[in-house]
């Protein structure tokens, strides 16, 4: 007799409830090239919203993928950057890459 999958406990599922959220993984596309600023983010990623792109970085901050480091200077700023958990999914950007390479994706 043939089981059932767990979707549940899918891990595929559960990566992508962290990772996959509109602008998410191009938000972390760009952390992956250097620690980045809010407004860097905002220029390279147009039309997201800076409501939407404040969303999704303390959805990363709090699943701990990325830092988020408070500079109080004047004017303060504030930079993200990669955890160790954050720099593991590299593989998954180094593979899409190289999908989208062979392929010819448009």
């Amino acid at each position: 007799m043939m089981l059932e999958p767990d979707y549940q406990n899918c891990p595929i599922e559960k990566t992508m409830d962290v990772i996959g959220g509109k602008w998410t993984f191009l938000i972390l596309r760009d952390i992956l090239q250097g620690t980045k600023r809010f407004g860097e983010l905002q220029r390279s990623l147009r039309g997201i919203s800076p409501r939407t792109l404040s969303l999704r970085l303390k959805e990363l901050e709090e699943e701990g993928i990325i830092n988020r480091t408070i500079y109080s200077e004047i004017p303060p700023h504030v930079e993200y950057s990669f955890t160790e958990k954050g720099r593991s999914l590299l593989p998954i950007f180094e593979a899409m890459k190289e999908w989208g390479n062979t392929w010819n994706v448009r």
